[in-house]
């Protein structure tokens, strides 16, 4: 109904003088203060309502009001509404866009359907109602969104009372808001990992792109533009064949989705658990996933269906298979190839290519393998083992002069001693039993070897029968007895001060001959 622009005193005065005709319509206006055209408008409302002044006279305000501005007819639109929820989920199909909706809904209400630009226009109004998140149009099995929520949930230990405080691993879907989460000990890479694993494992299957933050844990060099991931995430991108976008750091915007889902999974879930009393992980994930179904079976407010009937609909059907295996969880340690082309872990020695000795190396471990990389190629694998100080070493790993050591082993070492002599075995013996691995004797015997053939087995048993007797039994002070010809001496004959000084210096600290008789 159109409002008039004069109050009721005017109107009624514009019709007296309207009655009079003695006045023109610029006059009348100029008298009572209003436009000459609202004099007309009034004037042609009057005319076609059939009010003159005698009549106005004998009508109240609200009467004289209601038969000059009558209610306006409703126009009855010939276009037919489309169902914009409908529109906007079916947007997230790949390849749809809104001109096929628009063609598809003009074939299906011919006659009736709005022109393309104003059907885009209303789809675009109606659509800027919905939350941000909402709003974005993410195709079906496209995007994978991943953070840690900024709350966290107590667990306390129940043999010592400590309590440690879980962090909240949340991951959503983009086209179907279908979502995840679970507790982990810390926000490490490990943690990271395992929880985006555990997800794709709830979802059945593996979407084209990961999104996530950029913590340090999972990205080594942060980076607006071209940031680069740690080794773990280059792994589960590889084996999952999962192309992974991190969002920029500091940008909210580029992940609203799991923005959102984190504030979801903070009001439905930890809200409610915030009055239990965790005392594991396992038991604190139980309750999550028991609440994770009623969160994901919560009707829509705005559109139709839910999270799980959406998922059902759009994603599932998108997602790619996962692989056969499940990628183990490897941590990363630097390290550098030793001298003896051995690499140390929790003080076990492993061997890797002796050609690399002084390189630096990347090592990765598993739950019971060591793999050492060095730049992208692996150069060595193992079996973890936990004996501390000890060796594992892989034949083709050693110098070729390092390898011949191989074709002996303890017992053969003692059986050829005791071919030369009582004396002889003794020493073998001795030095089997006195060092931390028998591995590390092999040398010195290999040494007593080349004397034998340098000097001879009889002036070799000689001198080892020498060196037990003044408690010397190594092979520096067999090669020294022998290079001076104390072999050849009588045990119970003197030694003199030049035999002595030839095998030994003179020092205060250096025990001579007689101290042992």
């Amino acid at each position: 109904m159109p409002t008039p622009r004069v109050t009721m005193s005017k109107l009624r005065h514009t019709l007296q003088l309207l009655h009079g005709g003695a006045l023109s319509t610029r006059q009348i206006g100029a008298a009572l203060g209003i436009s000459k055209s609202t004099v007309s408008e009034i004037a042609s409302y009057a005319r076609v309502a059939a009010v003159d002044w005698a009549l106005a006279q004998t009508l109240s305000d609200e009467e004289l009001q209601a038969r000059l501005y009558k209610p306006a007819v409703a126009r009855q639109s010939r276009h037919l509404e489309p169902d914009y929820a409908h529109l906007h989920r079916e947007l997230r199909r790949p390849g749809v866009t809104l001109q096929l909706l628009w063609e598809e809904y003009q074939h299906q209400h011919a006659g009736q359907a709005y022109k393309y630009s104003a059907f885009c226009e209303k789809y675009k109004a109606w659509a800027r109602r919905l939350q941000r998140s909402m709003r974005q149009n993410h195709e079906a099995g496209d995007k994978l969104f991943v953070d840690y929520a900024g709350q966290s949930l107590p667990v306390v230990d129940a043999g010592t009372g400590e309590i440690r405080q879980a962090q909240v691993f949340v991951a959503v879907l983009g086209a179907s808001n279908y979502t995840y989460a679970c507790a982990t000990a810390s926000q490490k890479a490990a943690d990271w990992a395992a929880s985006i694993i555990a997800t794709l494992e709830f979802i059945g299957g593996v979407p084209r792109l990961l999104v996530p933050d950029q913590p340090r844990a999972l990205m080594a060099r942060p980076d607006r533009y071209e940031p680069t991931a740690h080794r773990l995430l280059e792994e589960l991108s590889a084996h999952y064949s999962l192309a992974v976008m991190p969002a920029r750091p500091a940008k909210p915007r580029d992940k609203p989705k799991v923005e959102v889902a984190v504030q979801v999974v903070e009001r439905w879930i930890l809200a409610r658990l915030r009055h239990q009393t965790f005392f594991s992980l396992a038991e604190l994930n139980r309750a999550i996933a028991a609440l994770l179904v009623d969160l994901n079976q919560r009707a829509f407010k705005k559109l139709p269906g839910n999270r799980a009937s959406a998922f059902a609909e759009l994603d599932r059907p998108a997602l790619r298979p996962l692989p056969a295996v499940r990628m183990p969880i490897a941590r990363f340690k630097p390290a550098r190839v030793n001298i003896d082309y051995h690499v140390e872990l929790d003080g076990h020695y492993y061997s890797v290519p002796h050609a690399l000795v002084g390189e630096k190396v990347e090592l990765r471990i598993t739950a019971t393998t060591l793999e050492v990389l060095h730049g992208n190629r692996r150069v060595a694998a193992h079996i973890l083992n936990p004996r501390r100080g000890a060796h594992t070493t892989v034949p083709e790993h050693m110098p070729a002069s390092h390898r011949e050591h191989l074709q002996w082993t303890p017992a053969k070492l003692i059986a050829w001693g005791e071919r030369v002599g009582a004396a002889t075995a003794a020493v073998v013996r001795w030095q089997m039993e006195h060092r931390q691995h028998p591995e590390q004797g092999y040398r010195s015997c290999l040494g007593l070897m080349r004397l034998g053939r340098e000097y001879g087995v009889q002036r070799l048993e000689a001198a080892c029968a020498r060196a037990q007797s003044i408690r010397s039994p190594s092979y520096k002070s067999i090669a020294s007895i022998l290079s001076c010809g104390l072999d050849q001496r009588p045990l119970d004959a003197p030694i003199t001060a030049q035999a002595t000084q030839a095998s030994l210096p003179l020092h205060e600290n250096v025990r001579g001959p007689g101290y042992y008789h």
